[in-house]
């Protein structure tokens, strides 16, 4: 039977797949290799950019990273300064520090730093400074009517691929709601992938982040606007994510490790950027505003059990994820996956539920996330609030085992 609700939410999901039509197959020029980041600050240069505005976080900037960055752009003659107030699920206060920095050293382009926390306030700060409202104003679909100030990626961590993607996200510390920006305006100009900003990562942050990669590719696979185009880029995650997880994990040195996990969260930027994502990312982004969860250890907590709901009507997609990667199973395929996944869970690291989830906050959270998910995800099984709550419930620590 289709519900009202139901209806609504199949329009919404044809405008969907109408508008990721209509998307621009752009992507930024992309360097790709061990050191790759200084020729990065050497193109930077070349494009005349007067000075540049680093936008990162306080420990990249600790660990040295950002120093070795600051460094090449010294050597070409490029003049900058860093903002590094970005925290993880970055705040409207905090992208308006890095505004205002930008007003007050006159800065007319921007680099990210970082993962995606630092990506996605260099993206706000930059469309913010070009157009005349108020930052809240460029919520939504297409609101960035003037370009932004030119801008750069490096990314740190290989797991969000906000380099290729079209939006932002912002978080409200008072209603831990995210606030989405999505305009192919934001895309950056230009990313680096270098594998040895990489190698220093400590192996559950290596986990996390590689996980969070799978996650994109996945939802993108499942997505009901999923075309031959993005599922070529998520097939080649999901196999890069299976072969190449465990080995950056245990040989955090290993600089071709390194560099698969990059191009893997590259290709699953791609395409989710294209078909969008689902529940796991839902309900994810309220783990991260309600305790402040890493967005990828929140996205492979919550993935397998995703997972087992979508299979009940998308079991053939999940199975077409297990012979991709050639597992052979002598009855369900897609059981076969899901069990893959949780098996490659507690090779990296990864535990099974989440340990800050507590019993009186699953309501709100699964209110929450079934909002965020509800005619704007397009996911190939609709869940209600009681659904989602049960779905929690199997999260919680106390049950775990």
């Amino acid at each position: 039977m289709t519900t009202p609700r139901k209806a609504a939410h199949d329009v919404a999901i044809a405008v969907t797949k109408v508008v990721s039509k209509l998307m621009p197959d752009r992507i930024p020029l992309t360097l790709l290799g061990p050191g790759c980041s200084t020729d990065l600050c050497a193109s930077i240069a070349q494009l005349g950019v007067g000075k540049l505005l680093v936008v990162t976080d306080a420990m990249l900037v600790k660990l040295g990273i950002v120093g070795t960055i600051t460094d090449a752009l010294d050597k070409n003659g490029v003049r900058w300064c860093i903002y590094d107030g970005v925290e993880p699920d970055p705040t409207f206060e905090q992208v308006e520090g890095g505004l205002a920095m930008v007003r007050r050293e006159g800065c007319d382009a921007i680099l990210a730093v970082g993962g995606g926390s630092p990506m996605d306030a260099a993206k706000v700060i930059a469309a913010a400074a070009t157009n005349d409202k108020p930052m809240r104003k460029l919520v939504g679909l297409f609101k960035v009517r003037k370009t932004p100030l030119p801008l750069f990626a490096i990314p740190t961590t290989a797991g969000t691929g906000s380099e290729v993607t079209v939006a932002a996200v912002v978080s409200d510390p008072i209603t831990h709601a995210k606030q989405f920006i999505v305009d192919p305006k934001l895309l950056p100009l230009m990313a680096a992938l270098d594998p040895l900003l990489m190698v220093g990562l400590p192996p559950p942050v290596t986990a996390a982040t590689g996980m969070d990669a799978l996650t994109h590719a996945v939802e993108s696979y499942l997505a009901r606007t999923s075309t031959p185009q993005t599922e070529r880029y998520a097939t080649a995650a999901i196999k890069l994510v299976f072969a190449n997880l465990p080995r950056a994990c245990s040989e955090g040195s290993n600089v071709e490790a390194r560099k698969a996990m990059a191009m893997a969260s590259y290709y699953a930027g791609i395409a989710f950027t294209r078909t969008s994502v689902g529940y796991v990312h839902a309900i994810a982004h309220t783990f991260g505003a309600y305790y402040r969860t890493p967005h990828g250890l929140a996205n492979a907590i919550v993935l397998p059990h995703v997972l087992e709901f979508s299979a009940v009507v998308a079991g053939k997609r999940v199975a077409q994820m297990a012979r991709m990667l050639g597992i052979e199973a002598a009855g369900d395929e897609a059981r076969a996956f899901i069990d893959a996944v949780r098996d490659l869970m507690g090779r990296v690291g990864i535990p099974p539920t989440l340990e800050a989830l507590q019993p009186n906050d699953i309501a709100s959270i699964a209110k929450q996330a079934v909002a965020e998910a509800y005619m704007n995800y397009p996911v190939p099984r609709y869940m209600t609030e009681t659904e989602c709550a049960e779905l929690l419930r199997r999260m919680l620590a106390r049950v775990s085992g």
